[in-house]
């Protein structure tokens, strides 16, 4: 086991002219929503409501030119939902802006990390 702290990582949250904001949690919803298949099953992956991943879907819908998230009536077994062209391609943006910020950042906030208090990093006190 290494004596190492863990290393500290950038959460990025996107904010638009208009005051709406995208960040890691929006993302999750939206990747489960792809790995799923349906809102309800990314909403429960997640810990929250149908309701709550729903509204969170009608936020994203409504922030760009189009949709992010489409959806689709099914036969005997239900409909589902999927992410639509533009939403994949806001995912991927979003992680690459993650991974570019991260590797840019990493220097800096590794300095941080060995900075940052012992108890918040989970590790036991020194004597």
């Amino acid at each position: 086991m290494s004596d190492r702290p863990p290393a500290a990582r950038l959460s990025l949250r996107i904010d638009f002219p208009n005051g709406e904001r995208l960040g890691p949690g929006k993302v999750r919803l939206l990747e489960a929503i792809a790995a799923h298949g349906s809102i309800s099953a990314a909403g429960r992956s997640m810990g929250m409501s149908y309701r709550r991943a729903w509204l969170l879907v009608d936020a994203l819908n409504g922030m760009f030119d189009g949709p992010l998230v489409g959806s689709h009536q099914g036969g005997s077994g239900g409909g589902g939902a999927s992410l639509t062209p533009l939403g994949l391609e806001v995912v991927r943006l979003y992680r690459q802006i993650e991974r570019e910020a991260q590797a840019g950042a990493g220097e800096k906030l590794a300095i941080l990390a060995r900075y940052s208090r012992e108890e918040a990093q989970g590790l036991p006190k020194r004597e």
